[in-house]
């Protein structure tokens, strides 16, 4: 399969900072107490009972925005015009909370989604988790342990959409050579480590799972193919997209038109979304 390739930076940055086709955007919605648990709703015109995308921005766990152009675009004006409430979240950072915590706060949001989406015009049994990077860890542990979402109130959710994690096998990762910011986010305790692993996490209770991951980077392929073959072996439908994609790239171009924003409307067909 093609993957779609940004034909140049200037046209780039237009579609990703182009303003999503929504009626209305609720900002700062708060799911919690902290200041950081806020979340942004864009709402397609006319929405009723509408999809729900939850997206959750990267920033290694320590940084990172809802707003963030890439983030949000051009995700939100594509899925807007398919019809879908389009909500953005933030979240507790390191050293405030750590991945476990963040991975709680995210299923404290995708409950307050349940409760609200009505309140949008949204359908709270037709919700989907995406995120990117640091993000895609996050919803990629939830979709492992969905118990770890339902301690927070959130029910379950039709599928999850990890673009391009950079955690999936954890233990693995601290074992090799990494980035030093991993041993602050993860520290050094192999028991935390399995804790916040989505390979390790995995059960049979997993919703479907699109895992998109960069050939660009070494691990990141293998380790996603390996949730993939585990998934599968429980029963759990799971597929994996590899895309010759920068990791930047993985985020800021989902939603522009071409085959990689194809094959993710493609999964959310098979979870019978429009």
């Amino acid at each position: 399969m093609k993957s779609w390739r940004c034909p140049g930076w200037l046209l780039c940055l237009l579609v990703c900072a182009a303003p999503a086709r929504a009626s209305e955007v609720l900002h700062d919605l708060p799911y919690g107490q902290a200041h950081a648990q806020r979340l942004d709703v864009y709402r397609p015109e006319h929405a009723r009972d509408a999809p729900i995308i939850v997206m959750v921005h990267g920033g290694a766990w320590m940084f990172g925005d809802k707003a963030n152009g890439a983030v949000v675009q051009p995700k939100a004006a594509h899925w807007a015009s398919a019809g879908y409430v389009f909500v953005s979240v933030d979240n507790r950072l390191w050293p405030e909370a750590g991945p476990l915590d963040q991975a709680k706060d995210v299923a404290s949001a995708l409950a307050y989604v349940q409760r609200h989406a009505r309140e949008w015009g949204g359908d709270p049994a037709r919700v989907v988790l995406m995120g990117h990077s640091a993000g895609a860890h996050l919803v990629a542990l939830l979709d492992a342990s969905p118990d770890l979402a339902k301690g927070q109130g959130a029910r379950r959710w039709l599928g999850t959409v990890s673009l391009d994690a950079g955690a999936i096998d954890v233990p693995a990762l601290m074992a090799a050579p990494h980035a030093n910011f991993y041993d602050r986010v993860f520290g050094h305790d192999p028991g935390y480590w399995r804790s916040v692993s989505p390979l390790d996490q995995l059960s049979r209770a997993a919703p479907p799972v699109l895992l998109v991951c960069s050939s660009r980077r070494v691990a990141s392929c293998p380790h996603n193919q390996a949730f993939a073959q585990r998934a599968k072996a429980l029963g759990v439908q799971a597929s994996v997209l590899e895309l010759p994609l920068s990791h930047g790239d993985i985020n800021a171009t989902l939603g522009a038109p071409g085959d990689y924003t194809a094959s993710v409307d493609a999964f959310l067909h098979g979870l019978g979304l429009p």
